[in-house]
């Protein structure tokens, strides 16, 4: 049976009731960041594509003990309206979380505070520290994420593993195609085989980030758009999706030289089974970081929450308790 919030006594409602506060970037922007919870502060970024109050499901039985922070990057969730003033979005995002950060600590009065970010929110993250130091983050959990995108001849652990040129060639045949569209106002507008390629390869994208049966089941369903649906389908975040991939495929994401300064407690969750980054190489990741554990979900692709969803939920449960 579903409550309804207004129906809980008072004692509950403000533990989950999600409020939308702002925070100033560096460039005047107003960054959108919903938080939910009572207690000591915790920031969570989101992945690409993600919109950060997907996180609800796994938080919501911790919001009595913790107060959760999450940002919505530019272009993605509830700051799909917001330009980017950076071709580097990492960047872009380093900057960002860096404000929200430093306001969270100012508004509760700690010199630090718990981390947790997944995929390209922890791709920012190894941007962040790298740039701004390790300082103001207490501990933090690595969601399944390397802090090199690309294989290099001392590094074969980037995106996608093996098959990177070969998935990398298709996005970029992705965005050669849209290039010409980059003006459209709407997704709606394009072509319709445009429309059809471009959704066919984020649901590769979203295919090879699960190891699952259900997941994978769970994806397909919600990705599937018939002729008529695709048609007059509203894609409102494509702009911003179309110029991440434009930036992974050109920008040298390496940020193993910031490895160093991230002397704080770290949890690396990795997925087992993940398409996106190989658990050996991710392992690695571990032992070249100062003080660092880690949790596998063997069962688990990149999109740990979705294909292990109670076993994430026990490792984040874990991680801010301090285990």
């Amino acid at each position: 049976m579903m409550t309804n919030l207004m129906t809980l006594p008072s004692r509950y409602q403000s533990r989950y009731q999600l409020q939308t506060l702002t925070v100033t970037a560096a460039d005047g922007t107003s960054l959108p960041v919903s938080v939910i919870g009572q207690g000591p502060p915790v920031l969570m970024l989101h992945a690409y594509g993600m919109d950060a109050r997907e996180f609800l499901p796994f938080i919501l039985a911790l919001t009595g003990k913790y107060t959760f922070y999450l940002p919505h990057l530019r272009g993605f969730g509830a700051a799909k309206a917001l330009t980017m003033e950076q071709f580097d979005f990492v960047r872009q995002y380093a900057d960002d979380a860096n404000a929200v950060i430093e306001k969270i600590c100012e508004w509760r009065q700690v010199d630090a505070l718990p981390v947790a970010a997944i995929s390209m929110g922890a791709q920012v993250m190894w941007s962040y520290f790298e740039r701004f130091g390790a300082s103001r983050v207490s501990r933090y959990l690595n969601i399944d994420q390397n802090p090199a995108i690309h294989n290099q001849d001392d590094w074969q652990g980037g995106l996608f593993g093996t098959r990177q040129q070969e998935v990398f060639d298709i996005f970029q045949e992705v965005i050669d195609l849209t290039l010409p569209y980059a003006n459209a106002n709407s997704f709606a507008h394009l072509p319709f085989a445009l429309k059809r390629r471009a959704t066919d390869v984020e649901r590769l994208f979203s295919l090879l980030s699960v190891n699952r049966t259900r997941s994978k089941a769970f994806i397909q369903a919600m990705t599937h758009k018939n002729d008529h649906t695709l048609a007059l389908y509203d894609h409102d975040i494509w702009h911003q999706k179309m110029r991440c991939l434009q930036a992974y495929l050109v920008l040298p994401y390496d940020f193993r030289g910031a490895i160093d300064k991230v002397t704080i407690p770290v949890v690396n969750l990795i997925g087992g089974r993940s398409k996106l980054y190989d658990a050996k190489w991710q392992q690695k990741v571990t032992h070249m970081l100062p003080n660092a554990t880690e949790v596998i979900l063997p069962r688990a692709g990149h999109a740990i929450p979705l294909d292990e969803p109670i076993g994430f939920y026990r490792v984040l449960k874990e991680f801010l308790q301090g285990r």
